[in-house]
């Protein structure tokens, strides 16, 4: 780590942590909040994804989806009107619906093959964004002059990232860079989230086998036809079987960096409680290896 502990931290001029955790707990508001006080420049994973990696392939679905109404299929192409996604930091919304998900069409879905193709592309899509941390931690110092800087992954950084090889790509380039600080979530918050999921289900990335697994499990345990699957009945169910594929691997990537929990993390007001509740997570993990 590049912190041993938290002398090396509190001394040092510039602090870099990269977050991950789960969807909900936290990664984004801790960024934001730290991005407020204009000493810390915020690298958003899903951000990046969405206006470098995908937003050609995203501006295209709109614009496809445009086209089956007959008066703005006019103005389209007639070059009257300009239809783009508008993405923020606090509004990625295009990215996880460009996603989509698998199932009825007249509900909603994709067939499993878009689906599946979609998928491919936000992998590659969020592992060139992933890799691309260490060049906008040096823009953020020798170009914007900030002296400290946040990355903001995905949920689904767990997906690609193999914690086991020490040699695995991603990992070892974030380290490398910045502290690796996971968000963790305790019983009580997999329940809210589970809840908060059910209520407003949105699209997720997964591996390519898992999500063969779940897919083909959903279908055998209902005993239904691939385009009659009701899309949102099933990435309800693929959510929750990921919170428990998902957990133990977030723990082995942990091993990287440092563990926060999520209501200690939660509980931070300021840059200075955030420093300081690194610190401690920083001390812990020294005197526990």
């Amino acid at each position: 780590m590049i912190y041993e502990n938290s002398e090396a931290w509190f001394a040092s001029p510039h602090k870099r942590v990269v977050f991950f955790a789960m969807s909900g707990l936290g990664k984004t508001h801790m960024s934001s909040m730290l991005r407020a006080t204009g000493q810390w420049y915020h690298y958003s994973i899903d951000y990046r994804i969405g206006t470098r990696y995908l937003n050609e392939a995203i501006d295209d679905n709109l614009k496809r989806l445009a086209m089956h109404e007959p008066y703005l299929r006019e103005l389209l192409l007639s070059d009257s009107v300009r239809i783009k996604a508008n993405l923020s930091f606090d509004n990625l919304s295009p990215v996880s619906g460009y996603l989509g998900q698998p199932g009825n069409e007249t509900l909603g879905g994709l067939p499993i093959s878009e689906y599946r193709r979609r998928q491919e592309q936000f992998r590659i899509a969020e592992m060139a964004a992933l890799m691309d941390t260490a060049a906008f931690l040096e823009k953020s110092q020798n170009l914007y002059n900030y002296p400290n800087f946040v990355c903001d992954t995905g949920g689904s950084i767990v997906e690609w990232a193999d914690p086991e090889n020490p040699d695995d790509p991603i990992l070892k380039s974030l380290s490398e860079q910045a502290l690796l600080v996971w968000i963790k979530g305790s019983d009580a918050h997999t329940d809210e989230l589970i809840r908060r999921f059910d209520t407003s289900p949105k699209p997720m990335a997964y591996r390519p086998e898992f999500l063969t697994d779940c897919w083909e499990d959903f279908i055998k345990e209902n005993g239904i036809e691939e385009d009659r699957v009701n899309p949102y009945d099933f990435i309800r169910y693929s959510y929750k079987r990921s919170m428990v594929s998902r957990q133990p691997r977030y723990a082995k990537m942990a091993q990287w960096g440092v563990t926060v929990d999520a209501g200690v993390m939660g509980a931070a007001k300021s840059a200075d409680d955030f420093a300081a509740i690194i610190g401690a997570a920083l001390d812990e993990k020294a005197l526990n290896t």
